[in-house]
């Protein structure tokens, strides 16, 4: 039996920089580039030449663009051996280009937010579940934090009680976007159209994380966002005290403002969790081969016989850092019939939620379940 033949839709740096990447890993034999399509010739041009080193192809996958109508994004739905497809354009692009592709008779793998806000993504939700899904159709969304093999073990071992109950929970990102990055270039991103800008294109991550980790889902929100770097508008900023349904709380910090590059370089950034019997820390890092790892140190509580406590244990986990080529192929697994839920539309929308209603909670306490009912 053939590989499924893919198209990637959108030439940008992640297209490059991680999907072809993730595409090479999982091998020919189990995906193929067919096709690749921008809106502009020039980059669907440049990444096909990409494709075809990073893949080792005889000879890179057709161009597609908006700059000929016989040639354009319509002309490439309609090919016949291309039945997935991985959307990565800018974020208000991608709900039409979604609704497209399911309509083309395509599976689809978007890149996360799953939508601009919570009411678009309402909306896209409900017309897959009554249009789509019903024909078979597979659409996941494309959030890597969320099949990262670091947050999973994480997540077993509070499962398996190793630290105890779950009492409190703190995430920490730091960053400083300089007006010179690759990502704040990105013109879609320079200028954004949607909430929250790089708090809504790279918060969601953090969430969806949390989201794997914690034993309870977090159901309320406190708290404020705040633009301090003027050219990164709306907002850079965000923190948020938050409550799970299981009584434990939590804060949540995020930034893409701060105002030099020490001070994110030289702060503490990750995920801890703690519980009635130890904690668990979780944080990306680079190991001496230069291999990007989540490393996860889980310190516990040792007793005596008694019940006494004499000190501690510590246990070290490092986990590659390959979800982006986790989701890529657990999407094509689905397809294929074997659908574990991770990369499902609706919980990637609760973590546009949860931006949502940080980015708009002003103090005032927000449901998130209730925001995101439908």
């Amino acid at each position: 039996m053939s590989p499924p033949g893919i198209a990637i839709l959108g030439a940008g740096i992640f297209a490059k920089e991680a999907h072809l990447p993730a595409i090479a890993s999982l091998g020919r034999s189990n995906v193929e580039l067919k096709a690749v399509y921008s809106r502009s010739e020039k980059s669907a041009e440049q990444l096909a030449v990409d494709a075809q080193g990073i893949l080792k192809l005889d000879a890179p996958p057709t161009v597609y663009h908006d700059e000929n109508k016989d040639s354009n994004l319509d002309i490439l739905l309609a090919r016949k051996d291309i039945s997935a497809v991985i959307i990565a354009l800018p974020i208000v692009t991608q709900p039409s280009i979604i609704r497209k592709s399911l309509a083309s008779g395509k599976h689809v793998l978007s890149e996360k937010p799953v939508a601009p806000d919570v009411a678009a993504g309402i909306d896209l939700i409900r017309e897959y579940n009554e249009n789509f899904k019903g024909k078979g159709l597979i659409w996941r969304v494309a959030e890597n934090w969320e099949v990262e093999p670091g947050y999973h073990a994480a997540a077993d071992i509070i499962k398996a009680g190793k630290i105890g109950k779950v009492t409190s929970f703190n995430a920490r990102v730091v960053n400083h976007v300089p007006k010179d990055s690759k990502w704040y270039k990105t013109p879609w991103r320079t200028i954004p159209d949607y909430q929250g800008g790089f708090l809504l294109d790279g918060g969601v991550h953090t969430i969806a994380a949390l989201r794997v980790i914690l034993p309870s889902p977090m159901v309320s929100l406190s708290g404020y966002a705040s633009l301090n770097l003027s050219y990164l508008a709306p907002q850079d900023t965000i923190n948020a005290v938050v409550k799970s349904k299981d009584g434990s709380h939590g804060i949540v910090e995020l930034t893409w403002g701060a105002p030099v590059l020490s001070r994110a370089s030289e702060a503490q950034k990750g995920i801890s969790i703690t519980g009635t019997e130890g904690w668990i820390w979780i944080e990306q890092t680079t190991i001496g081969d230069g291999q990007q790892i989540f490393r996860v140190t889980v310190k516990v509580s040792e007793k005596n016989e008694k019940g006494e406590e004499i000190g501690e244990t510590k246990v070290v986990l490092d986990e590659p850092v390959k979800g982006v080529e986790e989701e890529l192929r657990r999407f094509l697994n689905a397809i294929g019939g074997e659908d574990d839920g991770f990369g499902d539309p609706y919980g990637a929308l609760k973590d546009v939620a949860f931006i949502q209603a940080a980015l708009n909670s002003n103090g005032a306490p927000i449901d998130l379940e209730k925001l995101v009912e439908y």
